[in-house]
């Protein structure tokens, strides 16, 4: 077994030990990187194989494909006796603004715009779900000054400033953020060459890399460098993530193109994902 193989060995070993295995999210990532670009639907034994690489029996899948069509993201077609599974209209859209994220070779150029929304009812939810931290009591604070799509009972004001106080920062958990990265360029710096993978295993490891990297980027507060300290981990492990992508892309698209998926209509789109690297010291 080669060192790249014995690490992944250790990643699907750590994958069903962080307690009960999410199935449906590891869809969800297989859905995000590889069928979006393959005709937007995927057979359900394709779907099988691809979650058995990582030792996820059948019968979870099924599973999991029952519950992400009871909640509105997938829809499921008959062709005889064959299933096939695709993203709902709903689940398209819901994947425009993570896969922006997940895939980005860096943070968008902050216009110095903020919003502030004072909220006069109950939209705590809401507000995270849309990048907002609470200042206390009814106000939320966001990066940015697009208002979006908010209630009515909101009164929302855009302003332009580039300088925030040092003690604002403690709005964004940014410690626990570098924790997480830290952690991530732990699991992966040691991965080691994968040219001597086999197109199964660039498969596993790719689905695993962008399981493990989407649950940390989107939960990311996502500040402009200008609000970041210099040597921002984050970055590193943006590069890291992108690098080990690419290196896995070549095997993992055959072993796609070998298993029954249709050809990627957008192959621009996947050369461009994490296309700029940051220049920066290791």
């Amino acid at each position: 077994m080669t060192s790249a193989a014995s690490e992944l060995e250790r990643h699907i070993t750590r994958l069903h030990g962080n307690g009960r295995l999410r199935v449906w999210s590891l869809i969800i990532t297989f859905f995000g990187d590889v069928v979006a670009l393959r005709g937007g639907r995927v057979a359900l034994s394709t779907l099988q194989d691809a979650m058995g690489l990582l030792h996820i029996e059948p019968g979870a899948v099924r599973t999991a494909l029952s519950r992400l069509a009871g909640e509105g993201w997938v829809e499921r077609e008959r062709e005889g006796r064959l299933s096939f599974y695709k993203l709902t209209a709903e689940g398209r859209a819901k994947f425009d603004e993570p896969t922006r994220r997940i895939y980005a070779s860096a943070a968008d150029r902050w216009d110095g715009k903020w919003t502030v929304a004072v909220d006069a009812g109950d939209n705590s939810v809401r507000l995270q779900d849309q990048g907002f931290v609470s200042l206390s009591g009814k106000g939320w604070l966001r990066i940015g000054g697009d208002a979006g799509s908010l209630s009515d009972d909101l009164l929302v004001i855009t302003g332009k400033g580039s300088s925030l106080p040092t003690g604002l920062l403690s709005l964004w958990p940014l410690d626990e953020q570098a924790a997480i990265y830290s952690a991530f360029i732990g699991d992966w710096q040691d991965f080691g060459t994968t040219g001597n993978l086999t197109a199964a295993e660039a498969m596993s490891a790719r689905t695993l890399l962008l399981h493990d990297w989407r649950r940390i980027v989107l939960r990311d507060p996502a500040l402009p460098d200008a609000l970041l300290p210099d040597d921002w981990i984050g970055h590193k492990a943006r590069n890291l993530a992108g690098q080990t992508y690419r290196d896995l892309m070549q095997g993992s698209e055959k072993w796609l193109d070998d298993n029954g998926l249709p050809i990627n209509t957008e192959p621009d789109v996947l050369e461009q994902r994490f296309n700029v690297l940051r220049n920066i010291d290791n």
